[in-house]
């Protein structure tokens, strides 16, 4: 529905307020209408009433030489369901400063009345010009002039004028203006990468866009054309379907509104509607790319053009600041058989046919990325259109070039979007199109499910001379995720297209399968570093024989750090990069021939911790030593061992390290103590209580021999004591005192702190905001785990009390904790507990999962 149907309808636009209300209430409900022609009807219907408004006023002011301009958005034409409205007043100076001001109330009121927003000034062509120069945004906005209603040659007049001050300012605003858009960038980030993106704000979003029309409007350079007008369109309907499913002004689309603006827009799901936005907003950030580097070029070359001038005997270059491939005499440098570098872009020789050369994507891609240089629109698009399919299996130089794209580390990154935007990747694998754009809706994840595959091989670059088939690593980095998307478990899914992809590419036989295990295998040893006893000798005869062999070994290594590096800060530490180590080690030993069981050394606990196992045992309480972990001595997120400030080891420890230096940003905490029922409800809950978020913990039962030094007289041979070991930080605030946590682990141990009861109070006062509902938790026994002990895995949301709740269900189904390994991704929380019967036996069958379904039930 337009402005012009709605005109035979009573109440009508130009009929008041109220018709304009009703009339716009009418076209936003119109479910047949939506896109370009509401946004066009929207702004035509308060055209009208502002025109009424106006008109009115005027006659009763008595002033002439008036004009009312919509600029911005609204001058575009471009209206949202609550977008603000933009609007200037202009008169020529002639009438009475008090009759402009009242004929200003006389519109600016019955707007404000219906609750619109608005942005509005009063000013002369020759103020409007002035305030434009001294403020960007100002002219950003004048360049979408429109004139509304009044004197529409004093519209036309300031129009006129705003654009030939921008042309004439243009070498200096652009600049401005690129500067501006990275600002705005590096405090946004990029809205291709964002869960909860702003459709505006974002890079690559719909202020981007305007920022390429007033490129565009200089005449110094244009944007790529292609798809950003359909670009700008699905950003646009996005932003009018959230406006319309929250009912506000919002351009940030949260996650909870995410499936309502999928159903205003006709979408299957929240998945789909961010893949598409995702689509625009990397044509928007690949079209400024472009554009932004072309204006770079064109300053430049405008700089050197006097003097290019007097040596080319007075010729000028092309009319409106425009380059042709091989203008300003570029000198033109060789890179690669049909490729050289021009203008610090990497263009395609004067010899070059790529309608005869199907490698010569590849060997541009491959030349680009290693000279660290983008590659030229021009080439893309001419290759695009121009290269044959390369045969099946690939020449082995195609396969060289890709490893060598691969291998190229940061400067990949750029090459591949180039090659990317005009379909290129997904011609050369096209398995590629099912991950392209896809989201990850994993807080760990700080990439879409593509462009963490790239960032992987960019990783695995730096690590390339760790291994001896550093062709098989890039490429299994850049393949590892590439079952995401298709039903069932990606690893799996993931190796059959691997496969695939490498007899393709024209690796051989043995090669194919190399690479199918590292795809398959790729979670392998941080998982089971992170989740299982690795004095467990199942746990690394299981790994050894998944692997197959020391160089696959090898490989699976530097790939599980790339993969973990481009994730995101919480996947990766010198923690988890130690546990991961000492497994690599202990499996490298195995496949070398050792005995798994000569390998483990259970039992044996640091110096450190035997100190506190005895003062545990003298004491017949718990032990605590605490150690304060600074930004520099805490490189990933769960910390690093032996980070300075530890507290010494008392029963009695009285408060956290202090004194000058960094501001500690967690703590490691250890604790023993006499082993004996529900100490791992009890630690948790007393950690719970003081709002410490635990991001790793590790808990295992030693035994100390009779004849230990220090061991206090009277203590039994083989005396128990548990070792617990925590990476925690203060939810906010300052971190607690020790000694205020050994109180209350006395307490929660005799059974005099209700801990359950503190919690509930505690979420009862300070309830916290609910977002999207998270899945549920799962609990599983895992199969061929461990022969000594029964591993219980739950995967949950982290939250407050936790794991407190999981060690009371545990300890009240009676099973002993023998072990646990606990680790914390972002939101997502991922425990193993390895559990035995009171006698040490393993569970059987049935009652390991009556515990899992116990654990299950007490977390729902």
């Amino acid at each position: 529905m337009t402005a012009e149907s709605l005109e035979d309808q009573t109440p009508s636009a130009s009929s008041g307020p109220s018709g304009y209300a009703a009339a716009r209430l009418r076209l936003l409900q119109e479910k047949s209408q939506g896109g370009p022609p509401r946004r066009a009807g929207l702004a035509g219907l308060t055209d009208e009433w502002l025109a009424a408004l106006v008109s009115g006023a005027a006659e009763a002011a008595g002033t002439r030489g008036v004009a009312l301009v919509a600029v911005g958005g609204y001058g575009r034409g471009e209206l949202s369901p609550r977008s603000d409205l933009d609007l200037l007043l202009l008169h020529d100076g002639t009438a009475d400063a008090g009759a402009v001001a009242s004929l200003a109330d006389r519109v600016w009121y019955p707007v404000w009345d219906l609750g619109l927003a608005l942005d509005h000034s009063v000013r002369t062509p020759a103020e409007a010009r002035k305030t434009a120069g001294e403020d960007l945004k100002v002219q950003l906005g004048l360049l979408d002039a429109r004139h509304v209603a009044g004197d529409a040659a004093l519209t036309a007049g300031l129009r006129t004028a705003v654009l030939a001050d921008w042309r004439n300012q243009a070498p200096k605003r652009l600049p401005e203006l690129h500067e501006l858009c990275q600002e705005r960038a590096h405090r946004q980030g990029e809205l291709q990468f964002l869960l909860e993106p702003d459709l505006k704000e974002a890079r690559g979003g719909l202020r981007d866009v305007t920022a390429l029309r007033a490129v565009a409007a200089s005449w110094l350079a244009d944007a790529p054309r292609e798809g950003l007008e359909e670009a700008r369109r699905l950003l646009l309907d996005a932003r009018d379907a959230l406006h319309l499913a929250t009912g506000r002004a919002t351009d940030r689309l949260a996650l909870q509104e995410q499936d309502q603006v999928a159903d205003h827009l006709g979408l299957l799901d929240a998945d789909a509607l961010l893949r598409q936005v995702y689509e625009a907003a990397r044509t928007v950030s690949y079209a400024g790319d472009v554009t932004w580097r072309e204006v770079g070029r064109v300053l430049r070359a405008r700089s050197m053009r006097p003097r290019l001038r007097g040596l080319l005997g007075g010729r000028g270059g092309r009319a409106g600041g425009g380059r042709a491939p091989g203008e300003y005499g570029a000198e033109r440098t060789p890179l690669a058989e049909g490729v050289v570098e021009q203008d610090g872009e990497v263009v395609l020789a004067r010899t070059a046919r790529p309608e005869r050369d199907p490698v010569i994507p590849l060997r541009a891609a491959a030349a680009a990325a290693q000279a660290g240089l983008p590659l030229s629109l021009h080439a893309v698009r001419r290759m695009a259109g121009a290269a044959r399919p390369l045969p099946v299996p690939w020449p082995a130089e195609a396969r060289e070039q890709l490893v060598t794209l691969l291998g190229a580390g940061e400067s990949t990154v750029p090459v591949w979007e180039a090659l990317e935007a005009e379909g290129l990747i997904t011609r050369l694998l096209p398995d590629w199109e099912r991950v392209r754009c896809r989201p990850q809706r994993n807080a760990v994840h700080r990439w879409t499910v593509d462009r963490h595959l790239v960032e992987t091989a960019v990783q695995a670059a730096a690590l390339t001379r760790r291994v001896g088939r550093p062709d098989l690593l890039l490429v299994a980095a850049l393949l590892h995720d590439i079952g995401k998307g298709w039903p069932g478990d990606h690893s799996v899914a993931g190796e059959t297209i691997a496969r695939d992809v490498a007899a393709r590419i024209g690796f051989d036989r043995t090669d194919v399968a190399v690479v199918g295990t590292l795809v398959r295998r790729h979670l392998l040893l941080v998982e089971t570093a992170t989740r299982r006893d690795l004095d467990d000798p199942a746990t690394i005869r299981s790994v050894a024989e998944a692997v197959g062999s020391a160089g696959t070994l090898e490989l699976l290594h530097a790939l599980t750090e790339a993969d973990a590096l481009a994730t995101g800060p919480a996947a990766w530490s010198t923690w988890r990069g130690s546990l991961v180590a000492d497994l690599v080690k202990r499996v490298t030993a195995v496949l070398a021939g050792e005995a798994a069981e000569d390998l483990s050394t259970p039992g044996e606990p640091t110096a450190e911790q035997e100190r506190l196992a005895i003062e545990a045992l003298r004491t017949g309480g718990p032990v605590l030593a605490l150690h304060a972990q600074t930004e520099a001595a805490l490189p990933g997120e769960d910390g690093a061992a032996g980070a300075s400030g530890g507290m010494a080891p008392t029963a009695a420890a009285d408060g956290g390290a202090t004194g000058p230096g960094p501001e500690p940003v967690g703590v490691e905490l250890l604790i023993a103590v006499p082993d004996q029922p529900g100490v791992l409800p009890a630690v948790a809950g007393v950690l719970a209580m003081h709002r410490l978020t635990v991001r790793a913990a590790d808990l295992r039962a030693v035994d100390l021999p009779e004849s230990l030094a220090g061991v206090p007289a009277g203590a039994q041979a083989g005396t128990g004591v548990l070792l617990l070991s925590w990476r925690v930080a203060a939810e906010y605030g300052s971190l607690p005192q020790a000694a205020r946590l050994r109180a209350d682990l006395v307490r929660a141990l005799d059974g005099s702190l209700d801990i359950p009861a503190r919690l509930a109070e505690r979420e009862a006062a300070y309830p916290r905001r609910r977002g999207v509902p998270a899945p549920p938790a799962r609990v599983t026994v895992a199969s061929a785990g461990s022969r000594l002990a029964t591993v219980i895995e739950v995967r949950a949301q982290d939250a407050p009390g936790l794991l407190h709740r999981i060690g009371r269900a545990l300890d009240g189904a009676g099973v002993r904790v023998r072990s646990a390994h606990v680790s914390t991704l972002g939101a997502n929380a991922v425990d193993a507990f390895y559990v035995t019967d009171a006698e040490g036996a393993k569970l059987p069958d049935p009652q390991a999962t009556e515990v899992a379904q116990a654990v299950e039930s007490a977390l729902r």
